[in-house]
């Protein structure tokens, strides 16, 4: 039937009926609202305009805040398990899985978890240790730097990671300063470890990581790993009592003076090493590391930070901005490490072709976190 409407016409009368609906008092937006949602468009153009990374940043920031409080709860209720503690645990659940890259021989967590269970094993026959001793590290970047660092811990040894450029009276002073009862030097030290051997206290028990030494009262070490059991040792030594005490020493650059020893706590340990996570990265991910590994960006973002995840890692002895690119071509690297001037060194290089940066997922964190 037709619709009542003044003057006829159904285009004039559809247009009457759309005027009188919209001019009703309840389609209306009231003065408020128009306000509040320019308001936030103006909010939004602006956030774009000066704080583009607000949201990420937000995101990063409740990310982090939610894992410090998990880990504050936990220590809390005396169930927080230590960074050792997880790698066990990986080594159980992906024993295969590579952890650890290094001059193109890969190394599993197995194979890891194994090896340092024979230099806990070896100190712990020796009975040279003790729960809560300290024990110098001078080596450089290498896989027994690893299996060093966490076979000591397995024992519940503080590790003292020394700088392995420092010399003579510096490195005695930083041998003096966290009163080791055992040094164990790497291979390719042994130049500077005669340097300081008169000098060395008395009561310092000293092993190289070689097979054979001709230096007077020096002790080796991978002859007698060879025959050493992989067994786990008694659980008891590892499990940290108290999440703040000491697990390592990493000493500053001593630019100021002589190097001074950071006290890192097993705490601080669990915290650094969330750092790649917080930043998005995954187990799939590789990581490389080119910092030294007596500086807590390499040991605790990078190590740690590998563990934190489940992920692999690819080693370097030291950095090269030459190889840089080419390591990560060929071992298809999605996540590295920066500090200081490393990115300026990069940026000067040539591209590898016929590699695209552009398409390569890179995660440049940098990490003056404790020193």
């Amino acid at each position: 039937s037709p619709l009542p409407w003044p003057g006829g016409g159904g285009r004039r009368a559809l247009v009457w009926s759309l005027e009188k609906r919209l001019s009703s008092p309840r389609l209306m937006f009231p003065s408020w609202a128009t306000a509040v949602a320019a308001g936030l468009v103006s909010l939004h153009f602006l956030q774009k305009l000066f704080f583009p990374y607000f949201w990420a940043d937000l995101k990063y920031l409740l990310k982090v805040a939610r894992y410090g409080l998990r880990v504050e709860v936990y220590r809390l209720r005396g169930s927080v398990s230590t960074a050792l503690e997880r790698f066990g645990a990986l080594a159980r659940r992906q024993p295969d899985k590579p952890f650890l890259i290094y001059e193109e021989q890969v190394h599993t967590y197995r194979q890891v978890d194994r090896r340092s269970n024979r230099v806990a094993r070896l100190f712990l026959e020796e009975g040279a240790l003790a729960r809560g001793d300290t024990v110098a590290l001078l080596m450089s970047n290498e896989p027994d730097f690893i299996h060093a660092w966490f076979g000591l811990a397995k024992l519940g040894c503080v590790v003292a990671f020394l700088n392995c450029n420092v010399r003579a009276r510096s490195l005695l002073h930083c041998i003096a300063s966290c009163a080791p009862k055992m040094l164990v030097v790497g291979a390719d030290m042994l130049g500077t470890l005669e340097e300081i051997l008169p000098s060395l206290q008395e009561d310092i028990r000293i092993w190289v990581m070689a097979k054979e030494s001709t230096l007077p009262h020096v002790d080796t070490v991978l002859d007698k790993l060879e025959v050493a059991s992989d067994d786990p040792v008694p659980a008891n030594l590892c499990v940290a009592k108290n999440l703040k005490d000491p697990h390592l020493y990493i000493f500053t650059s001593g630019t100021t003076g002589l190097p001074k020893a950071a006290i890192i706590s097993h705490l601080q340990v669990l915290k650094g090493a969330a750092g790649l996570w917080a930043f998005g990265a995954t187990p799939d991910d590789i990581i490389y590391i080119t910092l030294p590994l007596y500086h807590s960006a390499a040991a605790l973002l990078g190590i740690g930070g590998c563990i934190e995840l489940g992920a692999t890692c690819v080693l370097r002895k030291k950095f090269s901005a030459s190889q840089f690119w080419t390591d990560c071509k060929k071992y298809n690297i999605t996540v590295i490490q920066y500090i200081g001037e490393l990115c300026r060194y990069l940026c000067k290089q040539p591209v590898v072709s016929p590699i695209k940066i552009i398409h390569l997922y890179v995660s440049f964190i940098y990490s003056p976190l404790f020193i």
